[in-house]
């Protein structure tokens, strides 16, 4: 007399990863927007003491409808001695944002940072109005 054994089968999960659900609507944009500009001021070049923000170093953040932002950032100078490690944080302060999940930093040098792009916070801070 044979029995038949009847098995569960165990799949391995899948992995998680955010699926898009169209676009983010209006309002959750525009609070998101505003917390990441606000995390990325609390990120601060060690040899000025003015945030990243202020002082220009942000040239683009887009976040597109899967929730990832790609920030391009710049620096005082090509040979900052943080240059290996400011773009991390920029990253890290990004994605404490909530409603953001996936972040990427890059480093640009075109067009080249100069005064120019400091606000007039930044000029106040510095004591160059």
């Amino acid at each position: 007399m044979s029995e038949e054994i009847e098995r569960d089968v165990i799949e391995p999960a899948a992995a998680e990863t955010p699926v898009s659900n169209g676009p983010i609507p209006q309002d959750e944009l525009d609070r998101i927007t505003d917390d990441i500009i606000a995390r990325i001021k609390e990120v601060y070049d060690p040899e000025i003491p003015v945030d990243v923000y202020e002082l220009g170093l942000i040239y683009k953040v887009d976040l597109n409808d899967d929730r990832h932002a790609d920030v391009e950032m710049t620096l005082t100078a090509p040979g900052c001695p943080v240059a290996g490690e400011m773009p991390g944080w920029v990253e890290e302060a990004v994605l404490k944002v909530d409603g953001v999940h996936t972040c990427k930093v890059s480093l640009v040098f075109d067009p080249p940072w100069d005064q120019s792009r400091m606000s007039d916070e930044a000029r106040l801070q510095l004591n160059m109005l």
